[in-house]
């Protein structure tokens, strides 16, 4: 609590009111309590619909959504009440620190105290029930406290790591992306420096790194923990294979596959919940390389695009495959968006996903596809951002998503952040070493 208002009483935060000082001191609060159960309150309640003007008049047995995202709301209470009238005022948008509500008790006593104080609650996540008891007490709280937020939907942080800087110099650094899409300095290298390698999430909130080419090609991985550390190499998971794809399914599982192990496959290795990377699964789609992937339907993943023998020769492809929230991978769907390879994708809005830039046979591309929450392409968005190839791409900040570095004719350290909309951003430059061929996941 803080601070009195003249002789006005200013009540802040949740808890029945404790001692009262002489006028200009603080009333302190005495802590959270609940003499009545807010579900036995609210049970008996009509709620009505999401309050969000500056001032409203309560009516009795109503319940009132108070939504303060754009300004303070006065709620005056009703003029006269009965004995066990009851009124709930729920914070909408958990934003009553920001912009609080203000209790008018409209000439009857509030908490024992005539209507010339000014009762303020300035706590997210509140739920006030207050009952009217008699004349004497008025109005009292019955239930006066914050809810927990639910459970963060989404990892909030992301890591681009690895790649190459130019002539074939690969790198074992990283670069954490914040929770608000700011991506941070180098960290030197931990693992084995490499290019042409995937990443995904795994376990809820944590990450791998797996595959790619040193001087020769690597079944190597790398655990990402829930801090964004990464640990030292694991060897000898399946095949050694360079550009493929990797994505989350099944909440807490990923999946690695597609790529080129010399000859182009469509063999896949699904990731268990505790960062362990299984044996070859047989290919199912089209054998091809240098595609991408993503999550959708909050638990399912999708690979896109990509380079291979499609059509009797070597061709750029729009397939898409979909993976299953049991790691299953379906057959070929053709002709999604503009044939292309060597892009990136990322999941956005929580149950969406995004493939962004690479390049055809015109040369590098700047256009995005935007995939539904059912796993359906979009047709092509273009001219988002600097055109370029080899980008990484993770989400971020629960439902938002950045594509990062790449390659316009030499390295990029290029960044376009991409809102919970799908909407993606203009380029920000200069974070980090510039590189392609890299991988990025995100963890929590």
């Amino acid at each position: 609590m803080s601070g009195i208002i003249g002789s006005k009483l200013n009540v802040r935060g949740s808890g029945p009111i404790g001692k009262l000082g002489t006028d200009g001191q603080v009333l302190t609060s005495a802590g959270a309590g609940k003499s009545i159960a807010y579900e036995d309150i609210a049970g008996g309640i009509s709620w009505q619909s999401v309050e969000t003007g500056s001032t409203m008049t309560a009516v009795a047995g109503n319940g009132y959504p108070i939504d303060t995202s754009s300004n303070e709301c006065t709620i005056t209470l009703p003029a006269s009440a009965s004995v066990g009238d009851t009124l709930v005022f729920s914070d909408y948008a958990r934003n009553w620190a920001t912009n609080k509500i203000i209790i008018d008790s409209n000439g009857l006593n509030y908490q024992s105290r005539a209507d010339t104080w000014t009762v303020e609650y300035s706590t997210d996540g509140l739920s006030l029930a207050i009952t009217y008891m008699d004349a004497t007490q008025g109005w009292i709280p019955t239930t006066d406290d914050d809810v927990t937020d639910a459970p963060i939907k989404g990892n909030q942080e992301g890591i681009f790591g690895f790649g190459d800087i130019g002539s074939g110099s690969d790198v074992g650094m990283t670069n954490l992306v914040s929770n608000t899409g700011v991506v941070a300095t180098d960290v030197s290298a931990v693992g084995t420096a490499r290019e042409e390698l995937a990443a995904c999430e795994y376990g809820e909130d944590k990450g791998i790194f797996g595959y790619g080419k040193t001087a020769s090609l690597v079944s190597m991985s790398n655990l990402v923990s829930n801090a964004g550390v990464v640990a030292t190499d694991v060897t000898g998971v399946g095949t050694a294979r360079r550009y493929l794809a990797a994505c989350g399914y099944g909440d807490d599982k990923g999946i690695f596959g597609f790529g080129n192990g010399g000859s182009r496959t469509a063999a896949t290795n699904l990731v268990s919940n505790v960062g362990v990377v299984g044996t070859d699964v047989t290919g199912v789609g089209t054998a091809r390389e240098n595609l991408t992937a993503c999550e959708y339907g909050e638990d399912k993943g999708i690979f896109f695009g990509g380079y291979g023998d499609t059509g009797g020769g070597n061709d750029n492809t729009a397939v898409t495959n979909l993976v299953s929230n049991a790691g299953v991978v379906a057959t070929d769907v053709a002709g999604v968006g503009t044939a292309r390879r060597q892009l990136g994708g990322c999941g956005y809005g929580y149950d969406k996903g995004i493939f962004g830039y690479g390049e055809d046979d015109s040369g590098y591309l700047s256009m995005t596809n935007l995939v539904s929450n059912a796993g359906v392409v979009a047709t092509d968005v273009t001219g988002v951002g600097t055109a370029r190839e080899q980008p990484g791409a993770t989400q971020y900040g629960g439902g938002k998503g950045i594509f990062g570095y790449g390659y316009t004719g030499s390295a990029v350290s290029i960044t376009n952040l991409v809102s919970n909309a799908g909407v993606v951003a203009t380029d920000v430059t200069g974070v980090g070493t510039a590189r392609y061929d890299l991988a990025a996941c995100s963890f929590n």
